[in-house]
């Protein structure tokens, strides 16, 4: 592979020894990992019912390697149940080593296709809200498919700058994740298409925008919270001197330690300007020490602690977000629900043209924000019935809904379904039997269909279903 001139001559004085070996690295096959939805289904349950062999991750709780020569997840049954989200392992890190607890208010600044926000929204457990952004429109709706593939329905999806995003969420996150626009020469091995991307854009013009979003995401974060910031290069102007510009200008952060891993490189102080050595603290990821591509982490808390007369140190209370009341709930959207086996807050239900959304808790006002969307949408009203939505369907858990197609994975019924196409299935259920079944495979929801005389209706979303090869 013929390398930038430019880059060679950094990386050298970057690696010294070490530069053989990291251009060894490339002569390797890229790694393919895959990530388990633990929202939805545990590590070991999941490695029982495993369609093909897979090889832990091991700085990774939740992921595995597989051999993306010879299979291929992305068309099994199990991806379209969210079981599983595909990532290149290295880029796994960021999502893994923010402290994400259920309860939190998370960001994610730059959030498309979903990778990491799929892993902070799982680990929230239907609690707390995840707020995932990208300034892409066409990037944040494949974003949102994600996260609804995942089902993840505490979300905000929102298509903003992030400074536009300030001026809603002043101090109001407990996590933030900046996976920053970057040159990235951490994936030069995995897409050598981003070899002539960093010809036109290298490192210095990235700085700047990562600057730009690092103070704009600080102002976001309440003191107390913490941010972890990533990107996929080796640039120390990208990584340690955009840390050093964060705790030059808000001198309250303080970097903090991260889970270690035996491949794990610290950061390089005499990368930065003024030899910080608190920058060890923060991670790299070199391709020729471990197995996976580049990466930069930095964890970082922010503080602004103030004393109380005792001399305890205290944080500042959060502020209190309260949701308007909302009207009665119409007749045929209660008469799905009494199905459904989960308790339901009568004031977080938002009705707008007939579109029912279930909002997170404690949201603020969005005002003159661009978003996808807010809450889990639930489905729709239509001439006095209600139509639940793929995005609830894949939201739901088995045992929280009485009327189900379950089959298993083998059974040929599985891919039609995903198709579209109208299903069979008088040898599970009863005549007589009608109404919206969720369908299943091996008790992991899919999306719904309406049965009537013993055949399944298909109400499959049409933009989510499986393609002939």
């Amino acid at each position: 592979m013929k390398l930038p001139e430019a880059f060679e001559d950094r990386m050298k004085k970057l690696l010294g020894t070490e530069y053989e070996n990291y251009l060894s690295c490339f002569e390797e096959p890229r790694h393919y990992g895959l990530r388990v939805n633990t929202a939805k289904i545990s590590t070991e349950d999941f490695l029982k019912i495993a369609p093909w062999p897979l090889e832990p991750i091991p700085w990774i709780r939740n992921g595995f390697y597989y051999d993306g020569e010879s299979v291929h997840p992305a068309r099994h049954p199990y991806y379209f149940a969210g079981l599983y989200y595909l990532q290149e392992p290295s880029a796994m890190t960021p999502a893994d080593r923010l402290p994400v607890e259920p309860g939190d208010r998370v960001l994610d600044v730059c959030a498309a296709p979903g990778g990491k926000a799929t892993e902070l929204g799982a680990r929230l457990l239907g609690e707390g809200v995840l707020a995932a952004n990208d300034l892409s429109s066409s990037r944040a709706k494949g974003l949102l498919k994600n996260l609804e593939l995942f089902g993840i329905g505490n979300v905000l999806v929102l298509s903003e700058e992030p400074g536009k995003l300030t001026t809603c969420f002043h101090e109001y996150f407990d996590k933030i994740l900046i996976d920053a626009p970057c040159s990235g020469e951490g994936m030069f091995r995995k897409d050598k298409k981003m070899i002539r991307a960093w010809e036109e854009h290298g490192p210095g013009f990235f700085s700047k925008i990562q600057k730009s979003i690092i103070t704009q995401a600080a102002e976001m974060l309440r003191p107390g919270g913490m941010l972890l910031y990533s990107t996929c290069t080796f640039s120390p102007e990208e990584n340690e001197q955009t840390i050093e510009y964060l705790l030059k200008q808000y001198p309250e952060f303080e970097i903090c330690p991260m889970e270690g891993y035996e491949g794990f490189s610290g950061g390089i102080p005499e990368a930065s300007e003024s030899g910080d050595e608190r920058l060890r603290h923060t991670v790299r990821i070199f391709p020729h020490r471990m197995s996976g591509e580049g990466h930069y982490l930095a964890l970082l808390r922010k503080g602004e602690r103030q004393e109380t007369d005792g001399g305890e140190i205290s944080f500042p209370a959060r502020r209190n977000y309260t949701a308007a009341g909302r009207p009665a709930l119409p007749d045929e959207l209660e008469e799905f629900l009494q199905h459904v086996n989960r308790t339901f807050d009568p004031a977080r239900f938002d009705i707008r043209n007939e579109k029912v959304y279930y909002i997170p808790e404690g949201l603020p006002e969005l005002k003159k924000i661009r978003f996808l969307r807010t809450g889990l949408f639930l489905g729709e009203l239509k001439k006095k019935r209600f139509e639940p939505s793929q995005a609830f369907a894949m939201n739901l858990k088995r045992e929280e809904y009485p009327f189900i197609i379950d089959l298993p994975v083998s059974d040929e019924r599985v891919v039609r379904y995903l198709k579209g196409e109208t299903l069979d299935v008088a040898d599970l259920t009863s005549q007589g039997e009608k109404g919206w079944y969720l369908v299943c495979v091996d008790g992991y929801p899919l999306g719904f269909g309406k049965l009537s005389g013993q055949m399944l209706k298909n109400k499959y979303l049409p933009g989510w279903r499986w393609m002939s090869a």
